[in-house]
């Protein structure tokens, strides 16, 4: 190699960032996935695991299939509902979409 060509590598060499600086956006991407993606959906899952965990006689519920009923009973698994007078199911309490505000109308009337 001729001088000219060692002074320009050298020069080059001397002149350049660290090598972890290149990770940088990487870090940069992570930290944007996370805290626009990951972290709102973590805490939605959680108010929907707290409102299911909450049910109690009486309240009323969507069920993942779209239907609204009244809470008659609850236990680990299963909670029954009342669909509509002297209809009654069964459902599996994880199959819970959502607990309706009492201030709508009810059900079964």
């Amino acid at each position: 190699m001729s001088t000219a060509t060692l002074a320009i590598l050298s020069a080059a060499a001397a002149g350049a960032p660290p090598a972890w600086t290149t990770f940088i956006p990487f870090v940069g991407m992570g930290l944007v996935f996370y805290f626009f993606l990951l972290r709102p959906q973590m805490q939605q899952q959680k108010a929907q695991r707290a409102k299911i965990d909450g049910l109690k006689k009486g309240d009323q519920v969507v069920t993942a299939g779209g239907l609204i009923g009244r809470v008659l009973k609850v236990d680990d698994a299963h909670v029954e509902l009342e669909l509509g007078v002297n209809v009654k199911v069964r459902a599996v309490r994880s199959t819970i979409a959502d607990v309706l505000q009492p201030a709508g109308k009810p059900a079964n009337d």
